[in-house]
């Protein structure tokens, strides 16, 4: 009866960290997925050199993320104002991103825009999992879990939502990309208003970089974690950099992109849920197994596929997305629930982990882009059929083995449950 009260009380309002999950997640991983296609067709940029700037971008996130994440523990007395103040730069970025013609080289300009999107991005998803921390610690037992249902749920969605938006919108308007910008600008109003009341005062100051890191990087376990959320992002990276590829040249189905990566993500949002209740029942631990393992049966299949496969895909497309739900739900929570116990004051702590999430995106765009252009691929025209089979090789095999790696790297590490 003790822990009833409080769960019913804090139902509602974790609707709100939801949409502010949704937020920030459809400026994740979809910029991936769109910026360089969109300026590959509308600008001629090259892929070796968007790859290029990917990485670059990335390298500075090795020293600003960490910096980040202590200037959100220095702040945290003003942590409403900054989280508003970094949305309205991410949304200002995405729309200068997709909505304006750039001003100067393209190329640079790509790189201005995502330079300040993805440092907003940055701070607002230290911020947003470091209050989690806190927030979980109300929900009784099992509140990381908990909460990381809801918000990687909401963040599910969002991808989902801006995964699909521009081909949505290209029914709506003659510049579908800048129709997504400006909704996303919308959501962001919307997304702060909803988030009002959460976050939580009290304090200035704060300790150093050095005292703020120093226990996360000196515990075992925290530093077994931040390894193996970088292994077990890889497949993700290396597939969100392909999919389009893949689709357009691989299957030769144009215009099947966007049912195909809304089929993957709602997959992937709509077994959260069940992903949870596995976590609460049998263990985080064998419930995130049990999801890689899912993902290496899905994507070994996706190498054998050709021209018109779509069938097939589609339901490739579905298994995959339920195997993210898992990633996405539970890797989050166990980092959670061990920061609690470790590090309280946890920005420092998820500027790290921000950083080894985003990498592999970056290093898969450095490392595949070049590859695929070396071996004579061209995106939307036809391109040798050894182009294409390293396509397939780079967008299915690769993942499988990234994902093998990361189950022996879990297998290894203790987990602390947190159940109900």
């Amino acid at each position: 009866m003790t822990i009833a009260a409080p769960l019913s009380a804090a139902r509602p309002r974790l609707g709100a960290w939801a949409g502010f999950g949704a937020l920030i997640a459809a400026a994740g991983l979809p910029i991936y997925i769109h910026a360089p296609k969109f300026y590959v067709d509308a600008y001629g940029v090259s892929l070796a050199s968007l790859g290029a700037v990917l990485f670059a971008l990335r390298l500075i996130d090795v020293v600003q993320d960490p910096l980040l994440g202590w200037l959100a523990e220095r702040a945290r007395a003003w942590r409403g104002a900054t989280v508003a103040g970094a949305a309205a730069v991410m949304a200002g970025a995405m729309v200068a991103l997709f909505a304006v013609p750039p001003p100067v080289a393209p190329l640079l300009w790509f790189a201005l825009c995502l330079a300040a999107l993805f440092s907003a991005f940055s701070f607002l998803t230290i911020a947003f999992y470091a209050e989690g921390v806190a927030k979980a610690g109300t929900l009784g037992p099992g509140g990381h879990v908990r909460l990381a249902g809801w918000r990687e749920a909401g963040a599910l969605l969002g991808i989902s939502a801006a995964a699909v938006a521009p081909v949505a919108f290209a029914g709506l308007s003659d510049r579908p990309f800048a129709a997504f910008a400006l909704a996303f600008a919308v959501l962001a109003l919307v997304a702060v208003a909803a988030m009002r009341g959460e976050w939580r005062g009290g304090g200035t100051g704060g300790p150093g970089l050095r005292a703020l890191l120093r226990p996360v990087l000196g515990d075992r376990i925290a530093r077994r974690l931040l390894v193996l959320a970088l292994v077990n992002a890889a497949p993700v990276a290396v597939t969100s950099t392909l999919f389009l590829f893949f689709v357009e040249s691989r299957l030769a189905a144009p215009g099947m992109e966007g049912p195909l990566l809304l089929l993957f993500f709602l997959a992937a949002a709509a077994s959260a849920p069940g992903w949870s209740r596995a976590a609460a029942c049998c263990g985080a631990k064998r419930a995130l197994m049990a999801g890689m393992g899912l993902a290496i049966a899905s994507f070994s299949f996706a190498a054998t596929l050709g021209a018109g496969d779509v069938a097939a895909f589609a339901v490739i497309c579905a298994a995959s997305g339920a195997a993210l739900g898992a990633d996405m739900t539970l890797l989050p929570a166990i980092f959670a629930r061990r920061m609690a116990g470790v590090a309280p004051d946890a920005g420092g702590a998820f500027g790290l982990w921000s950083f080894v999430s985003k990498f592999t995106l970056a290093f898969a765009a450095v490392t595949l882009l070049p590859l695929l252009q070396a071996a004579g691929f061209v995106p939307g025209a036809d391109s040798p059929a050894a182009a294409l089979a390293m396509l397939s090789v780079l967008y299915a095999l690769v993942p499988c083995a990234l994902k093998v790696a990361a189950i022996a790297l879990l297998a290894a590490t203790p987990i602390e449950e947190d159940r109900p």
